[in-house]
This record gives structure tokens, C-alpha cells and sequence, in this order.
């Protein structure tokens, strides 16, 4: 062994929990070997691990977060896998091993500890640092912006807080839009009626509350108006009070939009804007609505401004490592200023 690397032994006291653990053909141990740049190895009740001194001191505590997730929730995949290491890496989880009994005494998941949020299809926790951070801002403040990549959750979590807050009677109803910036928001050359034609660009929308809330219930509210999913243009002329705003995709509004969308917040009102400045699609000579307000509004009392990175997308791990690849290749082809 190279006096740069270290070895150390983990014992498990429930074989088939660590079964469960190691996974078929050992793909999560695998996993964490290729995410943690260590080598795993395991003989009866024991995981051997060896590498540098911190990953391997992290990588027990990764084995030892996840088996205490599987000794109280019994459920294990490659999603849960890869958001248990991200957030021991994060400082979220422990980043310390159990004895067997300590394991047995938590009376949760290691992912329950995080930040969450209750809905009626159940807990939603912060999987990332960044996610924690975001859903402390939306519990706290009447304005957000979440901006960064695609799969950070940004939308997601501010539609749970939403669900949850019309749930609890703290907002009287959840108005969820975004722009139609493919169709100019001109949408007539379209075939079937309104709803038909802006339904594709709100689609996204819809997937989200049904994941919060039981189909009936999305019909239900949707009928009555206590949920509204509507395109941007149909925001003008609106004081909103009472409500729970999102504007989705933000990066696709024209700053006179974004401006009109910011000023409808009235009374009792909360409002979260979400978007990816690096993926704007309007036409090149028009300013980002979103990129203008962050740049407005930043430092203004009451505005939080939530920048999410690459580490912290939750969706396969491969996604994580484009959005890097392309935010390097972005930086390098940024204009080097000289000063004379």
C-alpha cells in the first residue's frame, strides 16, 4: 500500500441490510468507488475501504449513512445512492461513522435531516447544500430568485413550497407561469383553442403539482381557481394578493415583462422566479429579463437570490458532469478584458 493511502474496516451488524447495501453484483459499492475515487472490497459482514485518508474517512461515513437509510426506510437505488454522498460531502449528513447501536437508536432516515417540506404525497427533503439553502429562502422570504442548470430541483421544490403553504391556509391559492418565448407569445397559428395551444409550454408546471398532490385534488383546484397555470402574457393588469407566484424559465422574458411580472406582488403575497441564464432563447439583440433583474434587484432588502451550481443537480450524475463540462468551456470562451 502507498504511504499515501489508508486502509480501514467497517462492520456491519445485520448481514442482509448490508446486502441491501452492496446492491446485486456489487453496483453500489461501484458506485461509491467511482464517486469517491476509492477501492471497496467486502467478505461476510465487513467492508474493507482503502484510499487517501479523507475520502476514505468519507466514504465510511457515506457506507454508514446509507445503511442506517436502508435499516429505516428499507428502500435503496442508485438515485438515493448518489444524493447520500453528495450530501455527506455537504457537511448535511453526519460525516462520521455509528456502532451498530448508534445506527439503530436514529429514529429516521439519514436524508429526513435535511430541510423539507411536507406535502400530501410526503416529505420533500433538500438532497443538496445548495437545495437546503434555497428551501430555507423560501421559507423565510416573500421574494426569490432561483437561478442555475436544469435538475437542480429550483422549480420543483418552490412548487412543494407552494402546495404546502395553500395546504396550511397560509396563501389563498398557487399561480404558477411561465413565457411562451418559442411562440412569441403569439400563439394563434397554433391548431385547437387557447387552452390547447399554451398547454406544451406549461407542461412542465402540471408534472410538477401532480407530484405534490393527488390527481383529483390538481383537478379539483385547477376547476375552481385555487391553482391557476397560465402563460406570462395573461399576468398583465393583475394584482396578485394572497398567493403563492411562480414565473418559470424567467430567463426567456424581455426585461419590460419581467418588470410587469415583479410589480403584480400585492398583499399577502409570495413570489419565487426560477430560471437558467445560460439557456436564453430569445432572439440575441434582446436582454434577459432575468439576467437584467439580478442584476437590478441584488442587495435589495427583502429579494433573495439563490445561485445554484453544477454540484448541485440531482439528477444522473452524467448531468452533473455536462453542465461542468459546459460552464468550463463557457469560461474559457469568455473575452479576456486588457487593460492598457
Amino acid at each position: 500500500m502507498n504511504e499515501s493511502t489508508t486502509k480501514a474496516t467497517l462492520q456491519f451488524d445485520d448481514n442482509l441490510l448490508l446486502a441491501h447495501l452492496i446492491g446485486d453484483h456489487d453496483r453500489y459499492l461501484v458506485q461509491i468507488e467511482k464517486e469517491l475515487q476509492i477501492k471497496l472490497g467486502c467478505r461476510g459482514n465487513y467492508v474493507v475501504v482503502e484510499g487517501g485518508l479523507q475520502q476514505v474517512e468519507l466514504a465510511k461515513a457515506v457506507l454508514t449513512n446509507l445503511y442506517r437509510h436502508i435499516f429505516h426506510q428499507k428502500d435503496i437505488n442508485s438515485s438515493i445512492v448518489n444524493t447520500i454522498i453528495r450530501m455527506t460531502q455537504d457537511g448535511l449528513l453526519a460525516n462520521h461513522t455509528y456502532t451498530p447501536e448508534q445506527v439503530t437508536e436514529q429514529n429516521d432516515s439519514a436524508i429526513s435531516n435535511a430541510p423539507s417540506i411536507t406535502t400530501r404525497r410526503g416529505t420533500i427533503s433538500a438532497r443538496t447544500a445548495g437545495q437546503a439553502e434555497y428551501l430555507k429562502l423560501l421559507f423565510k422570504h416573500e421574494m426569490v430568485f432561483g437561478i442555475g442548470p436544469a435538475g437542480t430541483g429550483k422549480t420543483f421544490l418552490a412548487v412543494a413550497q407552494a402546495v404546502s403553504m395553500l395546504l396550511s391556509g397560509q396563501v389563498d391559492r398557487i399561480i404558477l407561469s411561465r413565457p411562451a418565448v418559442e411562440a412569441g407569445e403569439r400563439l394563434g397559428f397554433l391548431p385547437g383553442d387557447m387552452k390547447e395551444k399554451i398547454d406544451p409550454y406549461l407542461r412542465p408546471l402540471y408534472d410538477a403539482l401532480h407530484a405534490m398532490m393527488p390527481g383529483d385534488q390538481v383537478i379539483k383546484r385547477l376547476t375552481n381557481g385555487e391553482i391557476e397555470v397560465a402563460p406570462l402574457a395573461f399576468m398583465r393588469g393583475r394584482t396578485l394578493e394572497h398567493a403563492y407566484v411562480i414565473l418559470d424559465e424567467a430567463q426567456n422574458t424581455t426585461t419590460a415583462q419581467m418588470k410587469m411580472f415583479l410589480t403584480r406582488l400585492g398583499p399577502g403575497s409570495r413570489m419565487v422566479i426560477t430560471g437558467d441564464i445560460s439557456q436564453i432563447d430569445l432572439p440575441s439583440n434582446v436582454k434577459s429579463g432575468l439576467k437584467d433583474a439580478v442584476e437590478t434587484l441584488e442587495g435589495i432588502s427583502g429579494i433573495e437570490i439563490m445561485r445554484f451550481q453544477a454540484q448541485d443537480v440531482v439528477r444522473h450524475p452524467l448531468v452533473s458532469r455536462i453542465v461542468r463540462a459546459y460552464d468550463q468551456r463557457d469560461a474559457q470562451q469568455r473575452p479576456t478584458i486588457h487593460k492598457s
